[in-house]
């Protein structure tokens, strides 16, 4: 079925479906300890376990066509949610149904050997992306070409800058013919040339009705390509609508926190 289809009832297919979603980390950090905790625990052998809830009951559906901006100040739960989405965190509470194949982009190069050249790391990216040899091998040299690194490609990635790393795995997140791309701060590393020739594939990638979700700090970048947009903070979801307004209302409370601490440290 494509992607353009539409149900007998004249609704778009779903991509993404999640439903009271709520994910708990356990940790044992602790900001300041003090000698007598430390040494304490250190007795007993035990250390403080700290819960944090870094996503709390958070709902909705995203259609096929959607390309949804994720916006928020750090520790909003923005990549923890894309992780779980992509399948890399278990929900603790709630469900998550995601329709058709995602690539994700979660954090350049991460998942790569650097020890390996970049042609290499095509080949394991699309086999981790669920293709076949035969579908990575058709496709690796043309996403070998679109990262215009020449004979660095067949190099060692340990040798690559950050703004090298960023072509490879950026090509290979949305060359793998994904129905649902996550990408997380992405088109912040790289040089200007590679972000403009990044925006134009996310443009085609909108045209041919994939779902995306992008996280990014960069605003403008939001209500450039996204037609949708979603605010987290502390776990919470804020608000979603229209980008331009979403961000609005965001900057808003941005300001507002920020005189509050200013008023607070007086």
């Amino acid at each position: 079925m494509s992607l353009l289809s539409v149900l007998s009832n004249g609704e778009v297919p779903m991509a993404v479906k999640v439903h009271d979603l709520s994910i708990t980390y356990r940790t044992t950090f602790e900001r300041k300890p003090t000698l007598k905790q430390a040494l304490v625990r250190f007795g007993r052998g035990q250390r403080a376990v700290r819960e944090i809830e870094a996503i709390k009951n958070v709902s909705f559906d995203v259609r096929n066509g959607t390309s949804m901006g994720i916006i928020g100040s750090n520790g909003a739960g923005k990549s923890t949610l894309m992780r779980a989405m992509a399948g890399i965190l278990p929900p603790t509470t709630g469900s998550i149904e995601v329709w058709g194949r995602a690539s994700t982009l979660l954090a350049l190069g991460v998942g790569f050997n650097h020890n390996l050249s970049g042609r290499e790391n095509i080949i394991l990216g699309g086999l981790a992306a669920g293709l076949s040899r035969r579908e990575v091998e058709e496709r690796a040299a043309e996403v070998a070409e679109w990262t215009e690194l020449g004979d660095f490609i067949d190099m060692p990635m340990r040798t690559y800058s950050s703004g090298m790393n960023a072509r490879v795995g950026f090509s290979v997140a949305v060359h793998m013919k994904p129905d649902i791309l996550m990408i997380d701060e992405a088109l912040s590393t790289g040089d200007a040339h590679f972000r403009e020739k990044a925006t134009a594939k996310m443009a085609e990638l909108r045209e041919s009705a994939r779902a995306m979700f992008l996280v990014s700090h960069g605003l403008g970048s939001i209500k450039e390509m996204c037609n949708e947009a979603m605010w987290l903070d502390r776990g919470k979801l804020m608000m979603r609508g229209d980008p331009a307004e979403v961000v609005k209302a965001y900057m808003k409370f941005v300001k507002v926190k920020k005189s509050e601490s200013a008023t607070e440290d007086m």
